[in-house]
């Protein structure tokens, strides 16, 4: 391949700036996902260099969906990650983009609803989420909101800042009544938390609240003797000194394992209990998670929680 070939998505109309020759494009390295639109095989770009000729081939042109949630990266399912459609949207007086592999919209926008990020224009994270209430199921849309609010400080091995507060989410609603799948996001926004990190951490919230048990707190911080942070449920009860940690598939590997078994160690030694949960825990209509924490809950008194579907 010429050595400058850009490492993303890149115009046709860049190719003389570039100094390519229109032979030099059509080789077989070179893909066309796109009318004007090229992009190196080989591409090492990031999701945003493989996307940003879109935006550049329409000033009036914007990511929105999954598009430009996965540059925010807002949480989404699998069916729809799996889904590599570019969601182009132009004003909604203007005729919707019709281009391959683009799902094409008419769109309207607040101010601020349109904003640059790392050269690529798109929706704010917000209306992203906003948008994504069209298509997403109601907890797939609380984990994708849960994945725009969540935040963690400097007593976190990776600190986060949020994409948006939950009063942003708030406002966004508020601005468009009439959208479709907004009575679907105000009722999805009272559900959203801060401090859950996945979507299986989400719906572990949402299995146990559904059942009549306490609401897990999120961002807990479990300390040593020296005051110093060592240990992060994913959800706790403080007040019954019991932590919830999910294991993903990335926990069947044996050096996470070891690190496993040490932290719920370093758990117990800190005089708390470590459930740990995966993903077939929160399977079917009556997750086994349900009833395992119920079990340790009770001897606190949960029996006299209100139990739904006992």
């Amino acid at each position: 391949m010429p050595p400058q070939l850009p490492h993303g998505s890149f115009l046709v109309t860049d190719a003389d700036e570039l100094g390519l020759s229109r032979n030099q494009l059509s080789r077989a390295g070179i893909f066309t996902p796109s009318r004007g639109v090229r992009l190196p095989l080989a591409s090492t770009g990031s999701a945003a260099d493989n996307v940003r000729a879109y935006t550049r081939l329409d000033p009036g042109c914007v990511l929105t969906h999954s598009a430009a949630a996965r540059l925010w990266r807002i949480c989404l399912p699998g069916w729809l990650d799996a889904d590599w459609r570019i969601h182009i949207a132009r004003p909604a007086d203007s005729c919707k983009p019709r281009r391959r592999s683009v799902v094409g919209h008419q769109l309207s926008f607040k101010e601020g609803e349109v904003v640059m990020s790392d050269g690529v224009r798109l929706t704010s994270p917000a209306r992203t989420w906003l948008d994504l209430a069209s298509v997403l199921a109601f907890d797939e849309l609380v984990a994708a909101g849960d994945s725009v609010v969540v935040e963690h400080g400097e007593d976190f091995p990776l600190r986060r800042q949020p994409l948006a507060a939950v009063p942003d989410l708030q406002r966004i609603i508020s601005q468009h009544p009439g959208m479709r799948g907004v009575k679907k996001a105000r009722l999805a926004l009272d559900l959203v938390r801060v401090g859950a990190d996945s979507a299986p951490e989400t719906m572990l919230r949402l299995a146990l609240v559904r059942a009549g048990l306490p609401e897990p707190a999120l961002n807990m911080v479990l300390r040593n003797g020296l005051g110093h942070p060592v240990v992060w449920p994913d959800a706790a009860y403080p007040e019954h000194r019991i932590a919830l940690q999910y294991d993903g598939l990335h926990h069947g590997d044996p050096d996470q394992y070891r690190r496993d078994i040490k932290r719920q160690s370093l758990t117990e030694s800190l005089g708390w209990r470590e459930l740990r949960v995966d993903k077939h825990d929160l399977e079917g209509e009556r997750p086994a998670v349900v009833d395992r924490v119920r079990a340790l809950l009770d001897p606190f008194g949960a029996k006299t929680l209100r139990r739904t579907g006992s």
